[in-house]
This record gives structure tokens, sequence and C-alpha cells, in this order.
């Protein structure tokens, strides 16, 4: 029986064919290895196995079931298990190795018992037991693998597909890798293994070999066949054999002329205790070598050892913590143009445009580097050198990877540099481009003199160095020839000589261990155990015989880790099964809860699918907690926008500064002053000296009002003329203006009763009729009754938005929402769950809000408690669902805090009632704000407060509310779908 079987698949990303036509069966219980250079299409094509891709065209079959059926995908998702590419790409960093497992176990419906008793054993058959609270952004590359693979198996899965797990880890952490494996596929019998690798040696140990290029399939077929068939012992050979004749133009044959040091030259660099920390993290740690001029200089190690920082402090990008170094004779000056122009660098990444052609991208590097009138002669040179002239017009998107890499070369050695610094050029590309490329780097060293430091993780491609440094932890363990190294430890290989260095350092490391654990071996008995694996693998035959004799390395080997250091061990009994019996036991139980899991997950009830959405809810609070500046921004956000925004916003207009141009000098001038001193929207200035003052104290807003009082002001009053007084108000804002012009007419009037009611004539200065105003709620017509309640609906709509936006693309950017693809999590189960813990920070948010309102800005709640909260429920409901539906269309966070901000903050300002009343809106801006929550929550927050409402006279508000939730985490769940394109 076939566990895959896959007819005539194709797929497309835009006009780009990553799938071409291919067709294969995997038999069941079979291990797989998937080889291929990077853009030929392992990852989709194990993608479309898992069930997250969607199946564009063709027929893919996975145990037994169609793939682009969603209710077999659901079923299935159950006995699948899919570890994607990508170091830990799997798990949540903030959480420890127990919540990761856990979170995993809840997502495939491991009841208590059971998931309590598959993570104790993985945890224990892995070494993890001992650092179950630690945070798994923490682990070392090796024990992030581990991690992984537990969290891929802890649901007892009948396929086990995993996409380059083991890239850029040390060959130690990829050797235990590989026995842990082993040892756990001895425990599920039938188990399929699929595994996409980087390092074509690694895929010989497999059963059967898939062989890729171009989206097309080139072998499927048993690994021991496909080596005879191509009359080599070496796959990689092989591979090369497979592709087609113009891909394997400058593949083999690669002559190395030994490299002769001049001895009257003095060193090209040297590093002596160089150390580069960040924060607390030491990421080169007291580094020292010497490279030769034109030497080919290797530094090998890890993902994460300190290469890439090394070779940037060596180029002057990057200014060291401690130590010194020199680049031909000179100290390295970071950031000195004197350095970059000596050196040559190729980043690991791509770091050329994209946008312009191969010609014109040289043309570019000649300018940078100022090259002037021989920069053309030098862009068509490169163009020769490097086998770049047939494409010089081309854009590097189109090229294959190899091209690329060649371009990036040639810009780098364009202006003729003394040293070459390369940071892993030749990752991801197949083994003859590879050939092709290291045929370059040799001529430049040994016929131009140009001493190349070069980085890298490939084994073989570090023994055609002249000498290498092999890094961990950033730290150099050793430096010599290849030949050198080996030696040094009576190693057969130089992955074994590294291996053996890796585990002295580790035994170093761990020297003040406990007796218990430095018993548990010998630094000489973990050499013999690698050393002799086949001899370990035939002594615990008796116990569990190998299903697989192609499997290479014995499960006898993992690795564990104390503190910040790590120790190498023996696989523990509780695996191997030391008492027969009662290993027949521990299989027959797992065997049958394994069973029980997959035949009966029991997903259709209503404790299954809420414990779903509990199991999404409780990871994003971990992680929200644990998320310092989210966390900061998620609490403190909210109420640093209140104080600022309502202190900062209001319509009340008081204190307005005032001078005075008295010429009278009377005591009726003094007077008419005296009405403007008494209000309290006043506040008097200096008097003014002469008339061209006015305009001086107005431009300088030294006053907002000045008062011109004429000569005589005070005699034309006595004799019952009508004397004009001059009222020079500041109209740059248009809204004072118009409040002042009210007040100064309400104190002329006032002035003027006075003075008739003074002089005793028979006046009556009632009007026949009057309207005196009554304010109801807001009597003493203070706009932070307005305002405070109005910047609350302004928070809670933006603030939990922006957030629940983010907490979705977050996952899309560090790839763990693959866990969800390959769950039997519904979408809406998904997003609800990572709702929830939003909106309970929303709540956290209007209670601190509501405190701030009703004691530090002293605005009454005069209306229900229970109505305003239930209104303020329903509001963050809707701003979370806004969040999760604008989540559908961006794909970064950047994006996701810009789009929610001005989706959000536009209608809540302008269209809600907040800063224009709803009712002078006509047209387009109506429909906006009665379409948005905003409007409808500012109506229950100002309500509450100052008008006194309950909650049934907000059950108008609570429906359209409500309404936009629903709506928005109904398309959110239409537009999310469970599958990558």
């Amino acid at each position: 029986m076939n566990t895959v079987s896959i007819q005539n698949l194709s797929h497309r990303y835009g006009k780009t064919l990553a799938l071409d036509d291919v067709s294969l069966d995997i038999p069941k219980g079979a291990t797989v290895g998937l080889i291929g250079p990077d853009g030929v299409g392992k990852s989709t094509l194990l993608s479309l196995m898992a069930g997250v891709k969607v199946i564009q065209d063709g027929r893919v079959e996975v145990l037994g079931g169609d793939m682009a059926d969603k209710d077999v995908r659901r079923d299935l998702s159950h006995r699948i298990a899919f570890m994607p590419q990508g170091l830990g790409r799997n798990l949540y960093p903030t959480l420890s190795v127990y919540e990761n497992i856990d979170f995993h176990a809840r997502l495939f419906g491991l009841d208590g018992q059971e998931r309590t008793r598959q993570i104790a054993r993985l945890m224990e058959a892995t070494r993890l037991a001992p650092f179950s609270g630690r945070a798994a952004g923490k682990l070392s590359g090796g024990m992030k693998q581990k991690l992984s693979l537990c969290c891929a198996l802890v649901h007892s899965p009948d396929l086990l597909i995993l996409d380059e797990p083991t890239t850029g880890v040390d060959p130690l952490s990829r050797r235990q890798f590989w026995a842990l494996v082993d040892d756990l596929r001895r425990e599920h019998a039938g188990m399929t293994v699929i595994v996409a690798t980087a390092y074509i040696e690694e895929a010989q140990r497999f059963e059967r070999l898939l062989a890729m290029d171009a989206g097309r399939l080139l072998e499927n077929k048993p690994t021991a066949d496909v080596l005879a068939d191509y009359g080599t012992d070496v796959l990689e050979e092989a591979y090369v054999k497979m592709l087609p004749p113009e891909k394997q133009q400058g593949s083999g044959g690669l002559d190395i002329t030994p490299f002769v040091p001049d001895p009257d030259a003095p060193p090209a660099m040297e590093a002596l205790g160089l150390t580069k920390r960040f924060g607390d993290f030491t990421a080169v740690d007291h580094v020292s070598f010497t490279i030769q001029k034109g030497e080919i200089f290797g530094f090998l190690g890890s993902n994460g050892c300190g290469k890439s920082t090394t070779m940037k402090m060596l180029t002057g990008l990057l200014e060291a913590t401690e130590g010194d170094a020199t680049l031909l004779g000179k100290p390295i000056d970071a950031g000195g143009l004197d350095t970059k122009m000596r050196v040559g660098y190729m980043s690991q990444a791509f770091s050329l445009y994209e946008e312009l052609s191969v010609r014109r991208n040289l043309d570019l590097h000649a300018r940078l580097y100022q090259m002037g009138a021989k920069g053309a002669a030098a862009v068509e040179e490169a163009l020769q050198q490097f086998d770049l002239a047939d494409v010089a017009d081309t854009a590097p998107a189109s090229l294959p990877l190899g091209i690329r890499q060649r371009l990036q070369l040639a810009a780098a050695c364009l202006h003729h540099p003394e040293v070459l610094i390369l940071d892993e050029p030749t990752s991801g590309v197949d083994p003859a481009a590879r050939d092709m490329f290291w045929r370059h780097l040799l001529k430049l060293s040994r016929e131009d003199k140009i001493t190349i430091f070069v980085s890298t993780h490939f084994m073989n491609e570090a023994a055609r160095c002249d000498r290498i440094s092999f890094m961990h932890k950033g730290r150099v363990l050793a430096v010599g020839t290849p030949a050198e190294l080996a030696a040094r430890q009576n190693a057969p290989d130089l992955e074994e000589a590294f291996v053996q260095y890796l585990i002295e350092a580790e035994g170093g490391e761990g020297g003040e261990r406990s007796s218990r654990q430095e018993a548990a071996h010998s630094e000489s008995d973990q050499r013999e155990l690698l050393q002799n694996t086949d001899g370990v693998r035939e002594q615990s035959s008796h116990t569990l015989p190998a299903e697989n004799p192609a499997v290479g390395y014995s499960a006898q080997a993992t690795y564990a880790e104390g503190g910040t250091d790590d120790r190498y061990f023996e696989l523990s009994d509780d695996l191997q099964g030391k008492d027969t019996g009662s290993s027949e036991t521990q299989n027959g139980v797992r065997e049958q809860s394994s069973h029980t899991l997959r035949d009966n997950p029991n997903t259709d009830t209503f404790k299954y699918r809420f414990s779903m959405i509990w199991t999404f809810a409780r990871r994003e609070a971990k992680e929200l907690l644990r998320d310092k500046i989210r966390l900061f921004f998620a609490v403190f956000g909210p109420l640093i926008i209140m104080a600022s925004v309502s202190w900062g916003i209001s319509f009340d207009v008081r204190n307005l500064k005032f001078a005075v141009y008295d010429r009278d000098q009377t005591a009726a001038s003094r007077e008419l002053v005296e009405y403007f001193e008494g209000s309290r929207y006043f506040l008097q200035q200096p008097p003014i000296q002469s008339e061209a003052e006015i305009d001086t104290v107005l431009k300088s807003s030294g006053a907002i009002l000045v008062i011109d009082i004429p000569s005589g002001f005070g005699r034309d009053l006595a004799r019952g003329l009508k004397p004009e007084v001059g009222f020079y108000v500041d109209g740059s804002m248009p809204f004072n203006a118009t409040n002042i012009r009210g007040y100064i007419g309400s104190l002329i009037t006032a002035y003027t009763k006075d003075r008739i009611a003074e002089s005793g004539l028979p006046v009556s200065l009632k009007a026949p009729a009057g309207i005196e105003p009554r304010f109801m709620y807001n009597q003493d017509f203070d706009s932070i009754n307005a305002i405070a309640p109005g910047v609350m609906m302004l928070v809670l709509m933006m603030i939990p938005a922006m957030m629940s936006a983010v907490g979705v693309v977050r996952e899309r950017e560090i790839g763990s929402i693959a866990n969800f693809y390959a769950s039997p999590a519904a979408v809406a189960q998904y997003l609800i769950g990572k709702q929830l813990p939003y909106i309970a920070v929303g709540m956290v948010n209007f209670a601190a809000m509501m405190l701030m309102i009703i004691y530090l800005f002293g605005v009454p709640l005069k209306g229900s408690f229970a109505g305003l909260a239930v209104g303020t429920l329903l509001m963050v409901s809707a701003s979370t669902a806004l969040g999760l539906l604008i989540s559908c269309f961006v794909r970064s966070q950047l994006a996701a805090i810009f789009a929610t901000a001005i989706i959000t903050m536009i209608p809540a300002q302008t269209y809600s009632g907040f800063l224009y009343p709803l009712s002078t809106m006509e047209g387009g801006a109506l429909i906006i704000g009665k379409t948005f929550p905003s409007s409808w929550y500012y109506t229950v927050s100002v309500g509450s407060f100052t008008k006194g409402l309950h909650t049934a006279d907000l059950l108008h508000e609570y429906a359209a509310i409500a309404a936009f939730a629903a709506t928005s985490l109904i398309l959110a769940c239409v537009l999310l779908k469970k599958q990558e394109k």
C-alpha cells in the first residue's frame, strides 16, 4: 500500500512553474530523501503532500484520501505531521519547551492523560525534560530540532514530513537528530518519513530517493539502485549526472593547486581577541586567527555561531566590542572608506538590485566604487570572466540561483579588491554550479593572488579550502588545514573531526556538572560511540532490531543541555526498552493510544470545538504576556493616548490674553477695562504704550485681543455721546475669534446696562420677551465631559484592532501559521482564539480609562456601568474583528499597523460625531459614520457619562455594533484560507 500517490501534479507561482507534471508513489513505512537545490520545488511538493497548499493541477492522495477534499484533509491531519522549512519554524519562541509540545498536543485533541503521557515520553526520549521550562527561543539549534520533532510527533502520526530539518546546524546535532528519528520510527511501526534535505550526502542514508530539478522529478527509486545506475558510491556525483547536459558544465574534476604562502608578504588579515556583544549576548567571543595573502581560508560552523558577525567586523561593517583586527597591516576602521575600497564582500543573501539588469548592476557597482573611466572596461571584463555575457541584459530575478551567485561574486571582484569575503556564497545552489563557482575562486586565489575568506556549512566545500577554522557558539575551536584537523582527532574525514571538536568543547563547558551527569559518558566513550556506530548498532540489535538497515547512524546518542551548556549522553533505557516485557507493554499501550488518536479524534463535539478555540486563545495570551513591547503598547498605549488627547483637545475658550491701549486714562476707561479683567475668559497682559505696538503684540501672540480706548472716551460718555472703542482680535484661529467676538458683545452689553442703571434714567431695561437657554447634561459647558469619553471611543476602536491584526500577521512572518494550516482546526476557531486575548486586554484598557475619566478628569459616570460595559465589550469585539479582517490582506506587521491605523482612526475621529456632529453629515460621510461602530459607541460612551443612559436606552446601538462585529468576523473567516496558494 502506498502512503503517498501523486499523479500529474503541477503548481505555479504567477508565471513561475514550481512543479511540472510530477507523478510518484511512496510505499508505506519507507524513509524517503528529497534532494535538489533551492527553488526546484521541494518545499512546494511537501506542502502539497501535507495539505497546507492548494492543489492547482493534478491529484494528490495521502493515506488513501484525496487531499483536494476539505473534509478528508481535516480527518487526515490527525495522521500527518509536517515540520516546515526553517529551524524552529513550528515553534513559538516565548513559550517553554513543555508549552510548545502541549500546544501541539491540544491542537490535535489529545485528552489530559494522553497529553501528559505523550509529552513526558517525548521529552524523556529526547532528553529535553530537564529544560521543560526554558523558552524555545533560548535553545541551541540542536535542541530546537528536537523540540520541533517532539511537536510534530506528539499526536503519533502515520506520515512524518520534514522540510530541510537539519539545514544550518552543526554535524553533531544533525547526527543526533537522525538517530532520534530512527528510534522514534521503531516505536511507531509503519510510519513513513519523507525528508527534504540541503545536504545531498545526508539523503544517502534513506531507503528511497526523490531527486528534483526545475520542478521536475528526475529519479524516484531506492537509493541503492540510483547509485548503481549511475556507477558511483557518492550521491552528489549521481545527482550531477541526473541533470541536463547544460547544467553539468563545470562540474567534477576540480583541480586544487596547493597553496604556497609568500614568506616575505605580510598577513592579509589578522584577528586578535575579536569580540562582539549585543547587550548581554556575546555573538563572537575572543576570536583570533591569521590569514595569509592569496590563501583561501574557510570558516565552518552552524547558523548562529558568529560567522557572519565576524565577517562584518573584518569588512568594517560592524564595530568590534573588544579586540583588534588588521587588513593588510592596517587597523580596520568600522565605517572607514579605505577598508571598504580594499575589500570585496558577498553577503549571504542576494544583495544586488532585482530591478536592474546584470550589466546595470555591475555599472552601478563600478560607480559606487568610484572607478571612473575604468569602470566600463571592468564591467565588460567581469561579464566575460564570470560567464555572464549571455545574460547581461537579463534581470537577476529571472536567473537561476547559481548564476545569481556568480553575479554577486562578479560585483564583489569588480573593483579588484585585495581581500574577498564571502558569506556562505554557495548555499542552496546545485553541485555543478557550486563546482563552477569554486573554479572562479581558485583562479582568483592562485592567479590573481586575492585572499579569500569564505564561510560555509558544507563539509565537502570546507575541504577545498587551504585552511579552515571550526567555529561554535562564537568561539574558534581549531584552525588548520583539513588534513591537519582530521589527523589531530584521528578522524577519517573532516565531518568526523568537527564532531570530535564539538564534543570536546561541550565537555569542557560542562566540566562543573554533577557527578551523576559526568558519569553518563566519558569523552572517550563518546568518541567510541560515534566512530563505531555499526558495532553499537549490532550490540543493541537484540533489544530493538532496526527495520531499515540502510538508515545510517545509530540511535545511541542524543544531545542534552544544562543551563547554557550542552552535554552529550546516551539514549535512556526508557526509549530503548531495557526490559523486553515492559517494552512490549509500553509499545502495546502506545500503539493502542495512537490508534485511538488517529481514528477517533471526536472533532464534532462542542467540547472539542471550544477546546480548540481555548487552545489558540491560551497560547496567544501567553505570547502577549511575555512580549514586553507588545504588552506595554497594549496596556499603556491607550492610557498615554487618553491622557495626551484629553488634555490636548479642548473647545473651551478661556484665559484669553488681552492687552489695553488706554489713550484716555480716566475712571470711565478703567471701569470698562475692569469688566474684561473680571471675566473668567480673559487674562490681562501689560498695557500697550503706542499704536504701533498693537500689531507687534498680535503678531507675536502676546495677546489675542487688544482693546484700543480713544482719548476723550470718558468725556464723550458723560455728554451722552457714543464714543468708539477699537477691539483688535487675532483671527488666525476662526473658532477662537468667533467666541471672542461673542464674549466682547456680552461684556459690552453688561457694561451698557450697568451705566444706564447708574444714570437713574426712567428707562426699562427689561425686554417684553426673552429666551433663557438651559443646558440639560453639561451645564458648565466643559468640553472635557465630551472629549474624554470620545477619546475612549477612539482608543478602543484603534488599539485592539491594531493588536489583533499584528497577532495574525506576525505568525505569517515567523512561519508558525503553518501549524494552523496542518491542524484539524477550523478558520473560525483559529480567528476567535486569536481574538479573545485582545478582547480581554481591551476590557482592561476600558477599566483603566474609565477610572482615569472619573478620578483624573473629574467626569462622573451618571448612567449605568453595566450598560457601558456591555457596549464596550461589543465595541472591542468589533474592533478586534476588524483587525482580523485587515490581517487577511496584509503580509507584514508594519503594513498591518499602518493599514489598521488609517482604516480605524479616520472614521473614528471624523465620522463618529467626536469632532463634528453626525447630524451635519450627508452622503458618503453619513454612510461611513453609520457603518462604522465608532459613531454608535460614541453615543454609548458620552451618553453613559453625561446623559445618564442605561442598558435599555442603548439597545439600538448595541445591535449596530454587534452587527459590525459579526460581519467583520464572518468576512475574515471567508477570506482567510486554510491553505496557501
